[in-house]
Order: C-alpha cells, then structure tokens, then sequence
C-alpha cells in the first residue's frame, strides 16, 4: 500500500415546491470553448487553502487529512442541478471562471472526466475519480437532466428500503476506493424521506520516484510539542530533491515527487522553535505563496529526509465548515435545485467528508537527516547535503502538476 484518497458526500431531503427553469443554458449540448478544460479548476487552489483553513480552525489540535478535490467535484455536481441564488453562492465559494458559462464548466467537466480516466492507463500512477447522483424514483426528473449526466445517475428506491440503499452506496465508494474508505454513511444517515444523495470517491496510489530502503527505518522520537514525545518509525533516504528555506512561509519546503513526476507531495516544515509553527505557516499559505512554491521557486539540492511512516483517516462534517467558506442557502429549505426536477425544491441536509492515507517506504517520501534550525537560505553552491527532518508536525499537500489541482492536504500532529 502506497498512499490513498478522499470521499465526500453531500445528502438532500426533498421538500415540496414547485419551479422552472432550463437545465444548464439554452443549449447544454455544444462544445465548451477552447480554454474550458484548462479553466476548469482556475479556482480550486483558492478553495482548497481556503477549505484547509476552516477545517484547522474547527479542530485546532488535531491531525487532519482530507480531499479538496473530492469536495471540490461534490459541490461542482450541487452546482449543475442548482439555480438562481443557490447557484450564485456555489459559483462564487468554487471560485468558477467568470467568463465561462454553466454549460461551458460542465463540458469542461465532462472532458476532464474523460482524460483523467485515460491517464489511468498510461501513468505509472493510480488517479481516479468518480460521481454518481442518487435520486429517488418518485420524482419525476427532467429529460435534459437524464441525458446530461448519464451513468453518474441513479435512480433509486429511498422510501420502501433506505438501509439497503445506504449500504449499496457504501459498497459502490468502497469498490471505487479499493476498500480503502469503509462505511462512509453510516447507519441512520439514509432515511426514508432522504430524496437525494451527491457522491464523489477519489483514489490515488503512487510510489515514490527516489524510495526509502526499509532496512534504515527505525523508531526514533516525534516531538509532538516541546514537552510532549511520541516514538515513530522514522525513513530515511538521500537524494536530489527539490527544496527551499522559504523566509515568506516561515517554513522549511520539500517536494516528494512520485513516478512519473506529475503528482508530488509537497511538505511544509515549521522550525523546531516554533511551538505555533503550524498556524504560522497557515497563515502565511495565501495562494500566490502557494503558487510560487508548486511552480517552481524550489532548487534541487542534495537532501538527507527523515520522515514518518504513517496512517491518517478523517472525518469531516462539512456543513458548518462549508458555512464558514460562504456557501449561502445550500443548507437552508430554500436552497433552488429546479435544474434537477421542476415538480420539487430540495435542500441539502448533510455533508460527510472522509480519507484515508497510508505513507510507507514504497509510496510516500522522507529521509534522514537533523533538523535544520537556521533561517538562512543555503549557498547554492555547497556541496553538503541538506538535512530535512520531519520529527515535528507538519502540513502537507498532494498536488496534481497537470491540472493544477490540490488531490489531498492535511497536517500530522501527532503519528498515529
């Protein structure tokens, strides 16, 4: 096992009401524009820092892990089906390309789905990613709907048999997770008057492009605060790997790459000093930070990492976090979902989120080394290895080169 993914779901409960609209433009059908695809996630950078602060802020102390990307594809199929105000609130929080309209975002959608799944079969990787939109059969969808989505709806029985359906829903992310996310709803979450669920499962395996030799894994001590150790089993490697002191985040930065070099984990380490290392550095994580760092401000430079060998699984409960984020009346009874059925109005009655990871020698990176203390910026033209050791917490962010995307992010506090 090498590394893994995220799961979001997002239930609705369907309320009486009636409303008509037309399904995404006045012709759904035609090409997106040439830019669509590569404007597609334009914003999802933003959406992932900013979904990254919000979680921290709910649970302070703890470690996270969870999938931007899968959110991000949750809320894309909300916004398809949704109208009016709620559609506004959605656009504006997945920070959509103003320029493109809904039927250009969703054929962009479309054909990002298509090669994502081509790239399965020709990358050294594992990528996938999936949606379905169960719906019940006892409303009567619009025929543009149905011819839109295809496959990814399902029209499902909630009122005679919600337990079954639940289940069939857990063993469908569990099939496109590789067993790896297990009962995501659990019992009760599926009711009878539950009319609508949204679900994306995103899964990634990679293995590292330099890996660690498990023969130089060892425990050593994770300093979890300075007052407060726990024993890790620590990896170990020297290579050339990219890397900066950045003084703008306040952190030491590596870059992780996998196979195939277009997927890496980039690590973001606060100096040993600083006992409010973590929030320092989130707060100086704007997105032309970010950007800066995945696009190309790290030098190669000889490195001797030491890094954990760990497993993360988080759940999320995503309403009062998405609330934070600004995402309107998605929540609330007069949440507009019109684009799915004009006989209905359904509002969204929960959203779970969970991931899974597994970092091990053959798919996540670190190695050996002491901790580097010193703020100053390395001569370039040294010939001694860096030392860039992670017994201390740190963020991390799982990042997609080709389409500028966030997969995965989260921060270990404390291995587990």
């Amino acid at each position: 096992m090498k590394i893994t993914f995220g799961v979001c779901t997002l239930i609705f409960s369907v309320l009486l009401g009636s409303s008509h609209q037309q399904c995404l433009t006045a012709n759904d059908k035609r090409l997106p524009g040439r830019t669509g695809h590569e404007t597609l996630y334009s914003g999802q950078q933003a959406f992932s820092l900013a979904l990254l602060q919000a979680v921290n802020q709910l649970t302070p102390d703890e470690n996270l892990f969870f999938s931007p990307y899968s959110t991000y594809q949750a809320l894309l199929l909300a916004y398809f089906i949704s109208a009016n105000q709620t559609e506004a609130y959605l656009r504006k929080m997945l920070r959509l390309n103003p320029d493109q309209d809904k039927s250009d975002i969703f054929g962009a959608y479309k054909f990002d789905k298509f090669t994502t799944s081509f790239r399965v079969t020709n990358t050294t990787y594992e990528f996938t990613s999936a949606n379905r939109i169960y719906v019940t059969d006892q409303i009567p969808l619009r025929d543009c709907v149905v011819d839109l989505f295809g496959e990814e709806l399902i029209k499902a029985n909630f009122l005679s048999n919600p337990e079954t359906l639940r289940n069939e829903i857990n063993h469908w992310v569990e099939q496109h997770t590789h067993d790896m996310i297990k009962d995501l709803l659990p019992p009760g979450t599926i009711q009878h008057d539950t009319n609508l669920v949204l679900v994306n499962a995103a899964y990634f395996k990679g293995k590292w492009e330099n890996k660690f030799d498990p023969k130089k894994t060892k425990p050593e001590v994770f300093y979890i605060s300075p007052s407060k150790q726990t024993i890790v089993d620590m990896m170990h490697i020297e290579a050339t790997f990219n890397y900066d002191v950045s003084e703008t985040l306040m952190a030491h930065v590596l870059e992780l790459p996998y196979e195939g070099e277009d997927i890496s984990m980039y690590i973001l380490l606060p100096p040993f000093s600083k006992e409010d290392g973590i929030e320092t550095v989130l707060k100086k994580l704007t997105l032309e930070n970010f950007r800066s760092v995945v696009n190309g401000s790290l030098s190669p430079r000889q490195v001797q990492v030491s890094f954990p060998k760990f497993g993360l699984e988080h759940t999320i409960e995503l309403v009062p976090i998405l609330e934070r984020l600004g995402v309107g009346n998605l929540f609330r009874q007069d949440a507009d979902f019109t684009v799915l059925s004009n006989e209905r109005a359904l509002s969204l009655g929960e959203g779970i989120h969970k991931a899974k990871i597994v970092v091990s020698e053959e798919g996540t990176k670190a190695a050996a080394a002491t901790v580097l203390v010193t703020w100053r910026i390395m001569d370039e033209e040294s010939e001694s290895p860096v030392q860039f050791k992670c017994d201390r917490p740190f963020i991390f962010v799982i990042f997609n080169k080709p389409m500028n995307t966030v997969l995965f992010t989260g921060i270990l506090r404390s291995p587990e």
